[in-house]
């Protein structure tokens, strides 16, 4: 399609949702004027009243009705834009006919998904359509999982850069403050109706390499455990399983492979979360991981699902706007490579991670593929943020506040 025929370079859809909102507004604030953006969701009302909420930069945004139920009308979304980024969720249960459309048309398109599944089957459905039109199908652009996957990108070549070799041992301490929106149980819920549904669907869940372009090539480096007991680090932290790390995790190991193993093909990467130090740090890692336990237990059976339905957020709604601004995030990412040498990347930034940061990290990257794509490593189809948008988004976070750097210990 000629690109004169896209009538916009950015396409938020799902705006009327609580983290479209959030979107919208950082859009309005931060990209640059002149950018062509539009506002899409299934009721124009809605979407009109999003856009009366926005600073002056979005008032005059074009509004577009558009149903991931209707694949005429998403496909005509898809073919008026050149980049759509789309917060609609789960994404198993509505995100095929955005992405297989976006493939289609070879539009840019970026989301914010942290469900195994549906990028295992965006990948099997559209990445050889969007290798052929062009098309950057970026997963995983909110904090699941671009500081994951940003900061083993840095250690990577920092490593290589020094002639230190690939790396080996990689593991990410994540610490933060945040709350939890009914998008995000929403997404948790939908994926164990998935494995009840097809119980043959846990081995890829389980499978470490379960998002690989070519499993069959995949090295044997046996992997760590994504949940396991409390443990301490060497510096004497106490650390529990990190609720993200089955899916970050694979988002890694993918753009490993497609990047022919540039980390090493004896990698082994885990992410657990930081919980604090002494009696107080081993206390709170044994109950963060007996509730993690004890909820996707629940979750798993259909009285304890019902009663969990009553007390978590429902969707479309989230923290408050004082949790969004009080919370934060800090990622500590340490490394050993071939030769033995050791690397520390930190990622960090303000705001509650998967609202307010996130909104930054999803703004930054759709504002990449739209204004950057000069810039951006050669390559199309089902990407990741670091193998689609690698340092440019690095850049750009930076000089929004965020924190990415590596240094040698």
């Amino acid at each position: 399609m000629a690109e004169d025929a896209r009538t916009h370079d950015l396409v938020v859809y799902g705006a009327t949702g609580f983290v479209g909102r959030l979107l919208a507004r950082y859009l309005a604030e931060h990209a640059p004027a002149g950018t062509r953006i539009a506002l899409a969701g299934r009721s124009r009302d809605r979407l009109e009243e999003v856009r009366r909420s926005l600073p002056s930069g979005g008032r005059d945004w074009v509004l577009v009705e558009a149903d991931s139920t209707d694949e005429a009308s998403v496909d005509a979304l898809a073919r008026s834009t050149r980049v759509l980024v789309t917060t609609v969720g789960p994404y198993a249960r509505y995100g095929l006919p955005v992405v297989e459309a976006c493939a289609r048309a070879g539009t840019h398109y970026a989301d914010l998904t942290g469900e195994v599944l549906f990028v295992r089957d965006a990948i099997e459905r559209c990445h050889a359509v969007a290798a052929e039109t062009g098309a950057r199908l970026v997963h995983a652009c909110g904090y699941d999982s671009v500081p994951s996957d940003l900061s083993v990108l840095l250690l990577a070549r920092q490593a290589a850069a020094d002639g230190a070799g690939g790396l080996t041992d990689v593991e990410l301490v994540a610490t933060l403050r945040g709350g939890f929106s009914g998008g995000t149980i929403d997404s948790m819920r939908a994926q164990v109706e998935a494995l009840q549904a097809d119980p043959a669907r846990r081995r890829v869940v389980g499978d470490p390499f379960a998002l690989s372009p070519d499993r069959a090539a995949e090295p044997g480096t046996r992997q760590p455990r994504d949940a396991g007991l409390p443990s301490r680090t060497p510096d004497g932290r106490w650390t529990a399983p990190f609720v993200m790390a089955p899916f970050n995790t694979r988002i890694v190991r993918r753009s490993n492979a497609l990047q022919d193993w540039a980390y090493g093909r004896g990698l082994r990467y885990r992410e657990v979360m930081g919980v604090g130090r002494g009696p107080v740090g081993a206390v709170t890692a044994a109950g963060v991981t007996a509730g993690l336990l004890a909820t996707v237990s629940a979750m798993s059976l259909s009285p304890t699902r019902a009663l969990l339905d009553r007390v978590l957020p429902a969707p479309g709604t989230g923290p408050s706007e004082s949790v969004r601004e009080k919370g934060w995030f800090r990622m500590v990412v340490d490394a050993t490579t071939e030769d033995g040498r050791r690397y520390r990347a930190t990622a960090a930034g303000s705001g509650d991670p998967g609202y307010k940061a996130t909104a930054v990290m999803l703004g930054e990257a759709a504002l990449a593929l739209a204004l950057d794509e000069e810039r951006l490593p050669d390559r199309a189809g089902s990407l990741t943020p670091a193998t689609a948008l690698g340092e440019v988004l690095v850049e750009r976070l930076r000089a929004a506040g965020h924190t990415y750097e590596v240094v040698a210990v």
